[in-house]
């Protein structure tokens, strides 16, 4: 009996408690958090590469004589760079990006590049925000990320508005890496918000590239912003699944293994559902595309696939315990992924003899993309996610009994009027007043 009370059971516990976490941590892959995705098409894949390789052209200084060029180079014609800006044009409120007419794919892409180590602009860009400090259609958003989006925008509105107005066929495309990723981001939403600034560009002619995401909105703006934004994910990347605040990443940087510990205990022990409902919380935006290369417990890459979806639980919640969560971040090795990828799904394809088979095969994407979205969109709304919106129904039918409720109101608000307007005209018609004021019968 005294040997049972000297038991120390509350340390046995815990110890227990910390065991059974860290089998979980560690048997925990890249590879769980798409594993019931479906594969990615080489339609919907094929600009990923090709707008890496933009994002990396950026970093040069002359295009002409590039210095850091992968291999093929980047494919940029020098003769159709619109524009380059540089941190000394931004005056530290954006990352630098550069704006390309791509005649070839009849595509308006403007790429930001990533995170500068050695700039304190970029810290200050990164660190200007709080938990629900920026409201944003509904939801809530990363402050600093808005505004330098908001900066690029005002700087160059009146350029992308000629240029969509000139090309009415191109579409507009924003990519971004890191922190670039989370301005394009930004930018997308505001483009489709005020697109009367850019002379009323449909919605679907706007394109968001994210290539190693940053968690820059709450989960209802990544949801419903999915047919516009796409964001690409390489296997362990650390950045799309750190916790928000945001200003964690910049201590991630630094001390990252002791951090990565500390950051798995606290999300293990959150429950999902409360992260869901939390509506501050942020994350990567809208569509998802996961290139996975790696196998738990084998040695090695292995041919990349890339797997894709609109995810609402499960949105790359937890810190993957691997050496490569920051090497998987560099734009180099997603550019290089990327493209292997795309090389496989390619020998995979059968050749397409006719033109009128690969407008099918496009067309089969859209609608599934479309089916996948509806989908998301309804499964948010499911899970109780704040803000969720709620598709409207094909068949006319009301998904709330409140917007039921608001129509309804409308519709007998509608008919009241109409009565008294038939009324009003009625005695306009028939009744008269006399000397004294009485109401009296018109004579015919």
């Amino acid at each position: 009996m005294s040997f049972l009370c000297g038991l120390p059971l509350v340390e046995c516990v815990y110890c227990l408690a910390c065991a059974r976490w860290a089998w979980k941590r560690c048997l925990h892959t890249a590879g769980h958090d798409s594993e019931n995705w479906g594969f990615a098409t080489v339609e919907e894949f094929e600009p990923i590469p090709r707008l890496c390789r933009y994002i990396l052209a950026v970093y040069e200084d002359d295009l002409r004589q590039p210095l850091w060029a992968p291999p093929g180079g980047y494919g940029i014609s020098p003769d159709s760079l619109l524009l380059k800006k540089t941190y000394e044009d931004t005056y530290g409120r954006a990352p630098p990006y550069i704006l390309y007419l791509d005649h070839e794919h009849e595509d308006i892409v403007l790429a930001i590049r990533g995170l500068n180590l050695a700039k304190e602009s970029d810290y200050a860009v990164l660190l200007d925000n709080k938990l629900g400090k920026k409201k944003f259609d509904g939801g809530y958003v990363h402050n600093g990320l808005l505004k330098a989006a908001g900066w690029v925008l005002d700087a160059e509105c009146e350029i992308l508005r000629k240029l969509v107005e000139k090309y009415p066929n191109y579409t507009l495309t924003f990519v971004g890496h890191s922190l670039g990723s989370g301005v394009a981001a930004m930018l997308a939403m505001v483009v489709v918000q005020n697109s009367h600034r850019l002379g009323n560009i449909d919605r679907k002619r706007v394109r968001c590239y994210a290539i190693a995401p940053a968690r820059c909105m709450s989960l209802n703006l990544a949801v419903r912003y999915a047919d516009v934004i796409n964001s690409v994910v390489l296997q362990d990347d650390f950045l799309p699944r750190t916790a928000t605040p945001l200003e964690d990443i910049f201590k991630s940087l630094f001390c990252l293994p002791c951090l990565l510990c500390m950051r798995c205990m606290r999300d293990t022990c959150i429950p999902e559902g409360k992260m869901l409902k939390d509506p501050r919380r942020l994350y990567a935006p809208g569509r998802l595309y996961h290139i996975v290369e790696r196998k738990p417990f084998k040695m090695g890459r292995f041919p990349p696939v890339v797997r894709t979806a609109v995810p609402v639980d499960g949105r790359f919640e937890h810190i993957v315990l691997s050496c490569n969560a920051t090497s998987d971040h560099a734009i180099i090795w997603i550019e290089k992924e990327a493209q292997r990828a795309l090389d496989l799904m390619l020998e995979k394809e059968e050749p397409m003899e006719a033109p009128a088979k690969q407008k099918m095969e496009r067309q089969e994407t859209m609608t599934r993309h479309n089916v996948e979205y509806k989908a998301a969109l309804q499964r948010a709304k499911t899970l109780d996610v704040p803000h969720a919106y709620t598709p409207p129904s094909e068949y006319g039918t009301f998904d709330e009994e409140g917007d039921a409720n608001s129509t309804r109101s409308q519709g007998e608000s509608s008919n009241k009027s109409y009565v008294e307007e038939t009324w009003d005209a009625l005695i306009e018609r028939h009744l008269d007043k006399d000397e004294h004021g009485h109401t009296v019968l018109k004579r015919q």
